[in-house]
């Protein structure tokens, strides 16, 4: 159990060993919580939301009803499912899907990530894929690595517009979509 606040806010949150970082909230994820602004006309997806941080954190900030989490792990779902009660923010969405698979909801203003980077780049290359065109147009994806080199490049490809916040050993990207099209078109 982790009983913490993140910006000004007190949240409990149930855990388990399976989940990425299990006895307290990744510094990664702070780092982009930090930078992510929420007002109360955002719609927002915590993709890959683990135990639910990040989209229990926005949905106490801007609305439970404004609020999406995803992920592809049942055990994350069920914990974040738990949380998301435990922290009374039950107007929250939690939704199991493989990546954006079995989730068809779209119109976000913001979604927030904490890719698995220290794999390959199949699955935040679909992440950035697929969640540019699930953004509004001026809609901001939020990424988090200690990877660099290539979230810059890719982000650049696909969004034109990447702006950088380092909270060294990690960046956050924000990334907001400007046009309804790719940056570069050979990027598909």
């Amino acid at each position: 159990m982790i009983r913490t606040s993140v910006r000004g806010i007190d949240v409990v949150l149930e855990t388990d060993p399976r989940l990425f970082s299990p006895h307290e909230i990744d510094a990664g994820t702070l780092a982009m919580l930090s930078h992510a602004p929420f007002t109360e006309k955002d719609k927002v997806l915590d993709l890959g939301c683990g135990y639910g941080v990040v989209g229990i954190v926005a949905a106490r900030l801007i609305g439970a009803e404004r609020v999406w989490m995803i992920d592809s792990d049942a055990i994350a779902i069920e914990i974040a499912s738990r949380n998301v009660r435990a922290n009374e923010v039950d107007g929250v969405v939690v939704t199991r899907s493989e990546g954006f698979s079995d989730f068809q909801e779209t119109g976000f203003t913001q979604i927030l990530c904490n890719p698995p980077y220290h794999t390959d780049f199949r699955v935040p290359k679909q992440f950035i894929h697929k969640g540019f065109n699930r953004l509004l147009v001026g809609g901001t994806l939020w990424m988090v690595t200690q990877r660099q080199l290539w979230y810059r490049n890719k982000l650049k490809a696909i969004f034109g517009r990447v702006r950088e916040h380092s909270r060294p050993p990690y960046t956050v990207f924000e990334a907001t979509k400007t046009s309804p099209r790719y940056a570069t078109a050979s990027t598909h």
